[in-house]
């Protein structure tokens, strides 16, 4: 899941920083998620899905397939 997300952010050219301020976060614990150190919880999980436009399956790597699931709203 950490490559994962890691990946998605070096893909659209972003910082840590970047993604840390849009979680209202600090950079340092953003990166603990990147290295594995801390486990991401459920609502930053949410968050980076609809900032990338993917499945949460996909970040946890439960598929490979990035396509997310029309909302019910």
């Amino acid at each position: 899941m950490f490559k994962r997300v890691r990946d998605l952010r070096e893909d659209l050219d972003l910082n840590q920083t970047d993604v840390a301020k849009m979680l209202g976060m600090s950079q340092t614990g953003y990166s603990k998620y990147e290295t594995g150190e801390n486990d991401i919880p459920t609502s930053v999980l949410i968050k980076l899905a609809e900032f990338y436009s993917v499945s949460i399956d996909y970040l946890l790597g439960i598929t490979d397939c990035k396509q997310r699931y029309p909302s019910n709203k």
